[in-house]
């Protein structure tokens, strides 16, 4: 398997995934007409759902950004169809965005991406660089304190153990201890202050519950960036099988098909 195909366009794909991002547009509120940023667009699936909420009106448009020229062509690819809206591409950085869209736009929304950010102030900063006044900014991340309900904690030690065995007897390897930026959550109410602090007026701020099937866990144990975060320093291929396999055991150990998990969704607007 090449890294090419370590994407998150699988896990995107999947129903579970599509309703917890259909609730945050809906909670956005989405006018007709509006020109929107979908930062980390990835394949797409988020820039359809948004083109729905704001076709059909002179001057709609929806604007993906994403670092990889991999993801935007699916992008592209996903939304070729689209009418009764405009429809631009961006290779940029999130940290990067407004120089890169050069325009204040209605809405920015960020889905199940914001957990990777390193430096969450400058890239509020730049999202209220890139609104209107009144612009909305949702996002959502299923990576926070909080995204585990404490009956699953159970599913994800013994997933991880088995993992961490396996990697040792298999390969005698062991992950870094060092953490990438995804591991690295903050709580639901630092969020809330982080945004504060930046001048932004919290409309909505709550859990969503939301469940991730076994096959989902599955597509996103290949997902490099999730690999990367699980098993740190071991080789992709490796700690993907590795994941996978333990993964498996586990689901089928605990007769389960699903495991509940939290996403945080929040709603602010540029005053």
């Amino acid at each position: 398997m090449s890294s090419e195909e370590y994407s998150f366009k699988a896990f995107s794909e999947h129903a579970f995934y599509h309703k917890v991002n259909e609730a945050l547009v809906d909670r956005a509120h989405l006018k007709r007409g509006w020109t929107v940023v979908d930062v980390a667009c990835g394949s797409g699936a988020i820039t359809e759902l948004i083109l729905e909420k704001i076709r059909g009106a002179r001057e709609a448009m929806v604007i993906g950004v994403d670092l990889s020229a991999t993801a935007l062509r699916e992008a592209a690819e996903k939304v070729a169809g689209a009418r009764d809206a405009v429809v631009e591409f961006v290779q940029s950085r999130a940290e990067e965005m407004s120089a890169s869209i050069k325009r204040a736009v209605d809405a920015v929304v960020f889905c199940n991406g914001i957990h990777y950010i390193e430096d969450k102030k400058a890239l509020l900063e730049e999202v209220h660089r890139t609104l209107k006044p009144g612009g909305v900014f949702a996002f959502n991340t299923a990576f926070f304190e909080g995204a585990l309900p404490p009956e699953t904690l159970k599913y994800y030690r013994r997933w991880m153990m088995k993992a961490l065995r396996k990697l040792k007897k298999q390969y005698n390897l062991r992950p870094e201890h060092s953490k990438v930026e995804s591991r690295k959550q903050l709580t639901a109410d630092e969020y809330r202050a982080l945004l504060q602090s930046k001048g932004f007026e919290i409309k909505i701020h709550e859990i969503y519950p939301g469940e991730v099937t076994k096959q989902g866990w599955i597509d996103l144990s290949r997902f490099s960036d999730f690999i990367a975060g699980a098993l740190p320093g071991i080789p992709i291929e490796t700690a993907s099988e590795v994941l996978v396999e333990s993964l498996r055991e586990t689901f089928d150990e605990l007769e389960l098909t699903v495991w509940p998990r939290n996403w945080l969704t929040v709603v602010a607007a540029r005053p």
